[in-house]
């Protein structure tokens, strides 16, 4: 296990789902926080960073104002190690941008960005100002944390994920809150939620997307209510993956499979949490092990033996540990243990820090969080000799 980062602010990657190693996997794109005590604000400006994980060195490659403490600053590669894509707010909307890392040359389009074709022809992603609406830290800051942006009750017909080519700039509305949540089970239980949409996931393979769509109720009750969706990149054969209901359950954090073609999500069983996987047609659904306890950030490579996931542990979770779980054997292990913040001592939750593990592209390595000095710090953990 290697640290990563210089100890001279804090870092994060961008979210478990999205990997932060290039394409050649010799450099790790990171975001340099400004602060890490209080919730950010409209305005306050991050650093895009690079790590050149061979050299051991670090440069800055850019700055933005849309940013999350749980997501940084969105950052995707492109098909190769020369372009890096995030996002910033432009004329008031956060707009992803595009930087060449051999010229230096910034290019914004126009539409968000959640995540990027593996072949680099199009960002998808629902507007970063509305992801606070339902859980704040993830999205572009507010002027006001108390007030984010919201949508009015239903499920609107005219919003959405957004699908931008990056070849010619076109910006076009993919799929609708309304298509989608007209494909839920029904009856709904209440009528006056207002639909959001949450993260936008290309598979591996760029052949089906995934999507996260929640509800909230006008009263603050039942939860998030988040569904997961699958579909084609044209928006087609859009399907609801039956892991559980998505009226007020448990689990949550699903993430495609690594082989493209199944989805895998904790789900709330009558012992427990539990890892489970679903066809991307919505069939085949199966728990990963009927003993194995699911919970935190789950991902599985694509053979379908190892997954990798977080948890934290201690007395108000003082420490991020990092799990590997045997598939096949049904076993798990802790791999290691780093102390991280003491949620005890957070003023507000979008503070927090997890683990958020996320694979690297030979799936031998693992990038993963913590703050063993109370700032927040990237490491990296080769696993080839443990799987």
């Amino acid at each position: 296990m290697t640290r990563v980062t210089p100890r001279d602010a804090p870092y994060v990657h961008t979210y478990y789902d999205v990997c932060p190693f290039s394409p050649s996997q010799r450099y790790l794109a990171v975001t340099r926080l400004p602060f890490e005590d209080r919730v950010a604000v409209l305005g306050d400006e991050a650093q895009i960073c690079v790590i050149d994980l061979r050299e051991q060195s670090i440069r800055t490659v850019g700055t933005t104002r849309s940013w999350g403490f749980q997501t940084g600053a969105l950052l995707n590669w492109g098909a190769t190690d020369r372009r890096l894509y995030t996002n910033d707010v432009v004329d008031g909307e956060a707009r992803c941008v595009r930087i060449d890392l051999a010229s230096g040359e910034r290019t914004v389009f126009a539409g968000p960005m959640y995540h990027i074709a593996p072949d680099e022809s199009c960002v998808i992603g629902f507007p970063l100002e509305l992801l606070d609406a339902t859980q704040p830290g993830y999205g572009v800051p507010c002027a006001d944390p108390l007030r984010p942006r919201r949508l009015p009750p239903g499920a609107a017909e005219d919003e959405g994920v957004w699908r931008t080519d990056l070849a010619t700039g076109e910006r076009t509305l993919l799929l609708s809150l309304a298509e989608a949540a007209a494909c839920l089970p029904r009856p709904l239980p209440r009528e006056d939620g207002t639909f959001y949409f949450w993260h936008s996931k290309f598979n591996r393979q760029g052949t089906g997307i995934m999507q996260v769509l929640r509800c909230l109720f006008p009263d603050g009750s039942g939860g998030r209510n988040p569904a997961t969706f699958a579909m084609d990149p044209d928006g087609g054969n859009l399907c609801f993956l039956p892991f559980d209901s998505p009226w007020n359950a448990g689990g949550g954090h699903p993430n495609w499979h690594g082989d493209g073609e199944r989805l895998v999500r904790n789900v709330e069983e009558e012992g427990g949490i539990r890892y489970c996987q679903v066809n991307r047609d919505g069939t085949g659904r199966r728990l990963l092990g009927d003993t194995l306890e699911g919970g935190g950030h789950p991902s599985v490579e694509p053979s379908g033996r190892w997954l990798i996931t977080d948890y934290l542990a201690g007395n108000g979770g003082q420490e991020v540990v990092l799990r590997l779980a045997d598939l096949h054997a049904q076993e798990q292990r802790g791999l290691c243990s780093l102390p991280t913040i003491d949620q005890r001592s957070l003023k507000q939750r979008p503070l927090r820090l997890d683990g958020h593990p996320v694979w690297s592209r030979d799936y031998l390595k693992v990038c993963f969080q913590a703050a063993p000095e109370g700032v927040r710090q990237l490491f990296v953990a080769d696993l080839s000799g443990v799987i």
